[in-house]
């Protein structure tokens, strides 16, 4: 039998798990029986039944990763109807994995190790005002949020327009 993580044991008798903070770099893994959960933004409230779970708006969200990781929790008969996503997450576009890819490389070795996501430029236009991080509230409208998933999952560097101006992300 494997060890439980401790987020995990106090995960089943919470009422309510935050992923305040990170991105998809690291990620745990939780056994349930014989099943293996490999989980990166989800908290890991989510395979407790009744438990609130959200994604705070310190966390940037790669759009692809958690969609793919949604969906691969409802393909296993997970239900996915307590998470919440905050309003104010940023989210990880592909200029951002480009930014830290090129970074690393620049800095030849002399590279940081970073895992290339594009996390840390994501934080960093997020915390410098730079205009370029896109919150989850520019997709609120479903065809908004279709455009920059297309958007995020071709890989292409030149983004669409977000059609409601951050200024307006409040929540």
């Amino acid at each position: 039998m494997r060890a439980r993580k401790v987020t995990d044991l106090l995960a089943e008798r919470a009422d309510v798990v935050v992923r305040f903070q990170g991105g998809n770099n690291a990620g745990h893994t939780i056994v349930r029986g014989n099943e293996e959960f490999k989980l990166h933004l989800v908290p890991s409230g989510i395979l407790h039944a009744g438990t609130l779970c959200a994604i705070g708006n310190g966390v940037v969200i790669d759009p692809k990763i958690l969609t793919d990781e949604i969906e691969g929790l409802k393909r296993r008969a997970v239900p996915v109807a307590n998470l919440r996503i905050s309003a104010n997450a940023h989210m990880i576009m592909p200029y951002h994995v480009l930014l830290d890819t090129a970074g690393e490389a620049r800095l030849g070795s002399r590279m940081i190790g970073t895992t290339k996501r594009g996390i840390g430029p994501c934080y960093a236009t997020s915390r410098h005002g730079s205009g370029s991080a896109s919150r989850t509230c520019s997709t609120r409208r479903s065809s908004a949020r279709r455009s920059w998933l297309r958007w995020s999952r071709s890989g292409s560097s030149s983004a669409p327009t977000p059609r409601t101006p951050s200024s307006t992300c409040t929540r």
